[in-house]
């Protein structure tokens, strides 16, 4: 079995850098990971990815195509994605590999809300797939802020259903003191409470009431600092989609 490992977030978080960084780090444990680029509009990538949907679909040539602008030839292109899933999935079939690290678009709303995405996860194989998604660093950094990217992340969850990891990606941006407190947030909410409450803003006071709504679902999900540039956390990563797929057990190395 091989794993569909998702790299999710908003624009800027990281994902690219992620992927690059966790392959390499895999490669450097003996093991043989395959990247995937889901991104037809990525102009720059940091690594040369093993699967790119641009082979099959371009967002310029979508754009002169069909006259659309940026953003409406992004969501032509998410369907065109789910059209050509099997055809994706046919490719990945033919690689002998443990993990598929898959690069998600960088506008993660086309990603999250658009039912082509659950397809296209469905047609990959959904039983063997998990998010790891990445928190924001700078936006984590205030109470209001962390809210917002933890109802994304339970949107994330209740749409696709699989598995996920929530991690603080660039963690190196940030000073020690921050990061422990945005673990403390995530672990109990009624000191984020407490937090939104020392502001009285009136986004504050509905970022409360969210935060309650959460509890009352208990929806809570600890939060894994990670550095893609310094190596931290990688290892974090791999423990817990072993410890969700198989028990804890090691891969064998190639």
């Amino acid at each position: 079995m091989s794993v569909n490992l998702y790299f999710v977030g908003t624009a800027g978080s990281g994902k690219s850098t992620l992927v690059k960084e966790f392959k390499s780090w895999m490669e450097r444990q003996g093991f043989d990971p395959v990247t995937v680029n889901l991104d037809p509009g990525a102009e720059t990538i940091p690594y040369s990815p093993d699967i790119d949907i641009m082979d099959w679909i371009s967002l310029p040539a979508v754009m002169e195509e069909h006259g659309l602008g940026p953003n409406g030839a992004q969501i032509v292109c998410a369907d065109m994605i789910a059209m050509n899933a099997m055809e994706i999935s046919e490719v990945m079939e033919t690689y002998d590999c443990d993990y598929f690290l898959i690069d998600t678009p960088g506008q993660i709303e086309l990603f999250n809300f658009r039912r082509s995405s659950q397809e296209v996860v469905r047609a990959l194989g959904q039983e063997d797939s998990m998010f790891v998604y990445l928190f924001d660093p700078i936006l984590s950094k205030q109470p209001s802020g962390y809210v917002s990217l933890l109802l994304l992340s339970a949107t994330i969850h209740f749409r696709f259903e699989v598995p996920y990891l929530s991690v603080l990606g660039k963690s190196d941006l940030l000073a020690p003191e921050d990061i422990k407190k945005i673990k403390t947030w995530a672990k109990d909410f009624d000191i984020l409470e407490s937090e939104l409450m020392s502001h009285g803003t009136l986004s504050n006071e509905l970022s409360i009431e969210l935060v309650r709504g959460l509890q009352e679902i208990a929806f809570k999900e600890r939060i894994t600092p990670v550095s893609a540039l310094e190596w931290y956390g990688l290892e974090d990563i791999y423990t817990a989609v072993q410890d969700h797929f198989y028990g804890g057990e090691d891969l064998d190395r190639r």
